[in-house]
């Protein structure tokens, strides 16, 4: 469960980081970076989809400046994979909703702009 984010800050199970991170539903988390700064692409998610999660959440940082590219969209959903994309405080939200639901998520989530 995430339990706090701030710009440039997000807290998991009392832990805080200041990198960009993926969760998975089983409380694992990871260091995720992008190749391509400033938006996500399909190669950004190949870890996360080997897991095969019924939702990926994409937390775009702060004010949403890390756009998700609409082939990414396209190729998740294509998986019959649900995808959510918001601001990364909405974001959270979203996930830990997931979380208690008992849903087969992933976040990924930008923390600064």
């Amino acid at each position: 469960m995430i339990e706090n984010y701030k710009f440039g800050e997000i807290q998991i199970s009392g832990k805080k980081y200041n990198f960009d991170v993926e969760i998975r539903w089983t409380g694992e988390v990871l260091n995720w970076s992008r190749k391509e700064e400033g938006a996500v692409n399909s190669g950004d998610l190949e870890r996360a989809l080997r897991e095969n999660p019924e939702v990926i959440i994409i937390g775009t940082g702060a004010y949403g400046f890390c756009g998700v590219k609409k082939d990414c969209q396209d190729f998740i959903r294509e998986k019959g994979i649900e995808l959510i994309v918001e601001t990364t405080e909405r974001a959270v939200e979203k996930f830990n909703d997931a979380i208690k639901q008992s849903k087969r998520v992933i976040g990924l989530f930008h923390l600064t702009s």
